[in-house]
């Protein structure tokens, strides 16, 4: 009996129960709290995150979440390095060189789909992120992702021994594009088909005819047509190159002014404030496609010339100012609710427009539109947003595949 009692003082002493709760702190509370960061960083933005959210998501308190992390950047490069290191081990564990091509080509996209799936809501962070990391940061963590590109590389090399290096690459990348695709939207699908939807898209672009590539030469950056008389089509064009450059918070109305040749106060006579040009920038953005895709429709023989012209029409948009959808998934966040409502109204409008002209299921085609949106930025990026014909032509053919399939089947 005096064994039980002591027992039962035990548990109504404070200082044991206290004790208690210490040794049950989790061991990967590091770990909890860096995809805590990632996911408000992804949803939110980086600037408008606080720790104190990120530590109360937790249930911790920020002096606590300070004990392991000593500021906000430096969280932010916690998680998105252990973001990159966490989809290159999931490849490296998956990729086995014994197996058949096509085998090891399979397991690793399952593997890198299973994975993004798992952390959807997180997996955008390096992508659209990264400005605000520094230089050394930022390459040592692009490192994980080229390792990554080069694991899946290996086995289209033996897939397609018809294709150079670069071209390995280029379908390399744009295959896990359009696993990565899932985290810059919220379309819901069930977990089995989920997973069939990206692998059918990420097989399709492997198995892709690219068209030649042009010749190895510095894309010509000459402009051609009249320049912009405006100044606040100026503005805006400006406004989004900087916004991209430095971030919506780093980028002064005295700066975008400054590009245009006109001061700050001259800026304020075409846009209420740095939001208001932000959000204009974005509606511009969207008419623009409106715009492209009824000219697509109008021009289309079929369902599927369309939404092929569709997207060549989206990558013309996006290579003559590439920084717009990058700022547009980044800073979206920035805008009044009003507005946030107003554009996504508009993006959401264009999307179905352009699903609807898909024979897939209606979910299924929002997010095969979403994975060629994805081959545009990130396959632009690898290009360095060329726009020569030939160029687009190549990434035509990988928005294709995305969107329309190929005939090849898994």
């Amino acid at each position: 009996m005096v064994a039980d009692r002591s027992e039962a003082e035990r548990a109504c002493d404070p200082a044991a129960t206290q004790a208690k709760v210490v040794r049950r702190r989790p061991k990967d509370r590091k770990i909890q709290i860096m995809r805590a960061a990632a996911r408000a960083f992804s949803t939110r933005g980086y600037y408008p995150v606080g720790v104190d959210e990120i530590a109360a998501e937790v249930g911790i308190s920020g002096p606590a979440l300070y004990r392991h992390f000593a500021n906000k950047y430096a969280l932010l490069v916690a998680a998105a390095e252990e973001g990159a290191r966490g989809l290159r081990d999931v490849a490296r564990a998956a990729d086995d060189p014994e197996l058949a091509p096509r085998d090891r080509l399979d397991a690793l996209l399952t593997a890198v789909a299973e994975h993004n799936i798992g952390i959807r809501r997180e997996a955008g962070l390096y992508r659209w992120e990264r400005r605000y990391l520094e230089r050394e940061d930022r390459v040592r963590i692009r490192a994980f992702y080229r390792e990554l590109e080069a694991l899946v590389a290996a086995p289209i090399a033996e897939l397609r021994p018809e294709a150079d290096e670069a071209d390995v690459t280029l379908l390399a990348v744009a295959a896990l594009s359009a696993l990565a695709s899932i985290a810059a939207h919220r379309t819901t699908l069930s977990h089995a088909r989920m997973l069939a939807v990206q692998r059918e898209m990420a097989w399709a672009i492997v198995r892709a005819e690219l068209p030649p590539a042009p010749p190895a030469a510095e894309p010509d950056k000459q402009n051609r047509g009249l320049p912009v008389i405006s100044k606040r089509e100026q503005l805006l064009t400006e406004a989004i190159r900087i916004f991209g450059r430095n971030g919506y918070h780093e980028s002064g109305i005295e700066e975008i002014g400054a590009a245009v040749g006109i001061n700050a106060s001259s800026v304020y006579r075409h846009f209420d404030s740095k939001a208001d040009l932000l959000a204009a920038a974005f509606h511009r953005t969207g008419e623009r496609l409106a715009v492209a895709i009824g000219e697509a429709l109008a021009e289309a023989d079929n369902r599927a010339d369309a939404a092929r012209r569709i997207a060549d029409q989206h990558a013309r948009l996006t290579f003559a100012t590439p920084e717009i959808m990058p700022v547009y998934y980044a800073e979206f966040s920035n805008l009044p609710q009003a507005e946030q409502h107003r554009l996504r109204t508009l993006q959401r409008q264009n999307i179905l427009e352009w699903a609807n002209l898909l024979d897939d299921d209606p979910i299924e085609s929002r997010f095969r539109v979403h994975a060629a949106i994805g081959q545009i930025i990130d396959v632009g990026r690898l290009l360095r947003f060329d726009s020569r014909p030939e160029q687009l032509a190549r990434l035509g053919a990988l928005t294709g595949a995305v969107l329309i399939g190929d005939s090849a089947g898994d």
